[in-house]
């Protein structure tokens, strides 16, 4: 028999919360997760809080990429309510802590939103202690100014505020035609296999011609993002750029580079953006250090460029193009990557300067391989740089 409403610390209620708040966090938990957690905490016990953490973890997880996402939302609603400040304490259960445990795992701002929704007619709480809260809407002034900011420049709030609009673009890719056919309506590519099925359907009488046309899907993309010191505070912002792109209807592949290259594909596939750049920053080693553009370019051609560019794919090069010591590799390099793809644009955060000119002798070697070269420093950059991706004809390209 399951724990009911009447169980000591209101345990069913309890866990039916924690996987409501689990739901509007992003995960997939349905009713029959919280039965079968149920009757699993039933067998198991309440003895520590680890087997507790255990139970739930075991019944309701079966993604790895969500495994950290639960962890932080375990942390946040099973913890003691006095450190809280907002849950109370007969909605807890009555579970042991031992001392010595792990610290907890960083938390995420989508479980604060999952945990205390917005309810308009709940008498507010009393003033126990000064809380600051984040008011999230905007005039239109202030849309502009923040989508006019400096990523460089951005306070915390900002910064968030960033993300959340980021979110919100309307990513169009590029229309490619493939080999590929599907039916149409308009009069184009006879299809005869159609038009005869339907004449056997009518006697052998010819009612209509069935008509098909070129299947189409977008432009594959690549990102090469430049996280040495100077670009890490844009590179973050971009790999939020990147994550939403590769969660949209293209097909992303993406590397970061520093000293070294680093393919970050798989570790951006995760829902939570916050949760994905996080993984990259702890997996890259030579995040906000120095910088070999020469050599990372070299080696994603040599190792990389076969297994993941094709003549159709649009190359996203993120890079202030100032390299140290002999650029006529970096040009040669350059060139050759330029020739796999499609088209390649350039997006430095110099471009932000009125009086930016290509001076430097790694921007003049990597510059007339590029179809396009656009800043890259605020949000209305990159709402230009959507506007790129979903042009129907190759720019030209830019001579030296």
């Amino acid at each position: 028999m399951l724990f009911t409403k009447n169980s000591p610390g209101h345990l069913a209620e309890n866990v039916m919360h924690f996987a409501r708040v689990l739901r509007n966090a992003g995960m997939p938990v349905g009713s029959d997760r919280v039965h079968t957690a149920l009757a699993a905490l039933q067998v198991a016990g309440l003895e520590s809080k680890r087997d507790f953490h255990a139970v739930l973890s075991a019944c309701m997880v079966d993604r790895i990429e969500h495994r950290e996402l639960f962890d932080q939302a375990f942390v946040l609603f099973w913890r003691d309510p006095d450190l809280m400040g907002r849950m109370r304490a007969l909605l807890l259960p009555k579970v042991n802590v031992k001392e010595g445990a792990e610290p907890p795992p960083p938390e995420n701002r989508r479980l604060g939103d999952a945990l205390f929704p917005h309810q308009p007619n709940r008498p507010p709480d009393e003033p126990e202690q000064e809380q600051v809260e984040i008011n999230a809407e905007l005039t239109w002034n202030d849309r502009e100014v923040l989508r006019q900011a400096d990523f460089d420049t951005m306070t915390a709030d900002e910064w968030r505020e960033a993300q959340r609009l980021l979110a919100q673009l309307r990513l169009v890719f590029e229309p490619l035609p493939t080999r590929r056919t599907r039916r149409a309506n308009r009069p184009g590519r006879a299809d005869w296999r159609a038009t005869l099925a339907a004449m056997a359907r009518h006697g052998g009488e010819l009612w209509d011609t069935r008509w098909r046309a070129p299947r189409i899907q977008p432009a594959p993309l690549l990102v090469l993002a430049d996280i040495s010191g100077s670009m890490s505070r844009y590179s973050r912002m971009l790999l939020h750029f990147a994550h939403a792109l590769g969660h949209a209807e293209a097909h992303v592949e993406s590397f970061v580079f520093g000293t070294r290259l680093t393919r970050t594909t798989r570790l951006l596939k995760s829902r939570d953006p916050d949760i994905a750049v996080a993984q990259v920053v702890r997996a890259v080693a030579d995040w906000s250090g120095g910088t070999r553009i020469t050599t990372s370019l070299h080696d994603f051609n040599q190792h990389w460029a076969r297994r993941v560019l094709t003549g159709r794919t649009t190359v996203l090069l993120i890079s202030d193009g100032l390299e140290h010591g002999d650029t006529r590799q970096l040009g040669f390099e350059m060139e050759r990557l330029h020739k796999r793809c499609r088209r390649l644009v350039w997006l430095n955060p110099l471009l932000r300067f009125a009086k930016f000119e290509p001076r430097a002798a790694g921007i003049q070697a990597m510059l007339p391989h590029c179809d396009r070269f656009l800043p890259a420093h605020n949000l209305q950059s990159l709402a230009d740089l959507v506007g790129v991706l979903s042009e129907t004809d190759t720019p030209p390209r830019r001579r030296p």
